[in-house]
């Protein structure tokens, strides 16, 4: 999940619901009043013609009540939703002293995502996270495994994607059989994705997905990473380190969501029809939007539609919106 990024509107400030037994009062009291609301900027043109995952949102996002998320994901006709918590609150390098607690967005962690998933367990489901090299993490992480987080996300750390630490997850992962997902941002979070192949080699029995800037710049063969530069423009040279991280190993799969994913598939539609046919058993729908009432645009929607208009048909699009994340998240 890209930090603030705007994704076309503003971010308007919301107080949300404070305290974990207020928000678990709120959750129970609150899923038949948000039934027959709609969000001017988020619904999608036409009905769904197949259902879809959404493998990417967050609790609290920018300050987003619960009564909003609800109706975000209804309107975007979004079957199942996984919520990816924040590690917890802290300051240390990972975190960047605090600055990138709540994964820089203000997103709640693993109790609420627990508690709110319980709330709707037909539309939602949770998943397991904590800042990787605190005391205690692969503990913490496995907690909610155990409650049954299907995902180690989001992955959002200041950390290096070989270390010690971050081993210790890839570990988890697979003893648990779930995947990690990774938030790629040059020189911000989770450094080395140049030499992250020999991770996917090492733990060839834990599933990643890869997201945010770093991850779909380097579809372009001719990308050189850049902080200037983080969602770049125009053709596209196949052939870039995501795509062959795709290609060659099979446990590789990839986050189609957030401002980064959306810009990858419209900075050059030809490649992305190319991309898309290719990988197909590999991309996953993902939304990481943080609309609310009265945005403009919504580009969890915009998503879904690019993807609808450049996918080579019903069968392709059926994979990226439910197959292929049913079958990764073990749905």
């Amino acid at each position: 999940m890209p930090p603030n990024v705007s994704h076309g509107f503003s971010e308007p400030e919301f107080k949300g619901i404070s305290g974990i037994g207020s928000r678990r009062r709120f959750i129970q009291s609150s899923a038949l009043l948000v039934a027959g609301a709609v969000l001017p900027g988020c619904k999608t043109s036409t009905a769904a013609p197949q259902p879809i995952i959404d493998i990417h949102q967050h609790l609290g996002y920018s300050g987003r009540p619960d009564d909003v998320l609800l109706e975000h994901q209804r309107s975007l006709g979004i079957a199942r939703t996984i919520l990816l918590p924040a590690g917890r609150p802290m300051n240390c390098p990972a975190t960047h002293d605090g600055a990138s607690n709540g994964l820089e967005a203000s997103c709640l962690g693993n109790e609420e995502c627990f508690q709110f998933a319980g709330a709707y367990p037909k539309a939602y489901a949770f998943g397991a996270n904590e800042v990787p090299d605190a005391p205690g993490a692969t503990r913490e992480i496995e907690k909610y495994l155990k409650l049954g987080a299907i995902i180690i996300a989001e992955q959002k750390f200041g950390v290096e994607c070989d270390s010690s630490a971050m081993q210790r997850i890839y570990e988890l992962a697979a003893d648990y059989h779930v995947p990690v997902l990774m938030h790629w941002q040059y020189q911000r979070f989770n450094y080395g994705f140049e030499r992250f192949h020999k991770m996917l080699a090492k733990y060839h029995r834990t599933k990643f997905i890869g997201h945010a800037q770093t991850w779909w710049a380097h579809i372009d063969q001719s990308y050189v990473d850049d902080t200037t530069n983080l969602y770049p423009k125009g053709p596209v040279t196949p052939g870039g380190l995501t795509d062959r991280y795709l290609s060659d190993y099979p446990n590789m799969y990839g986050d189609l969501s957030a401002g980064s994913g959306l810009n990858a598939l419209m900075r050059d539609e030809d490649h992305a029809r190319s991309f898309l046919e290719r990988h197909q058993d590999k991309l996953l729908y993902g939304s990481d939007c943080n609309d609310v009432i009265g945005s403009p645009e919504c580009q969890g929607a915009r998503t879904i539609a690019t993807l609808r208009r450049l996918a080579p048909g019903q069968k392709v699009q059926h994979k990226l919106f439910y197959r292929n994340a049913s079958q990764v998240m073990r749905l």
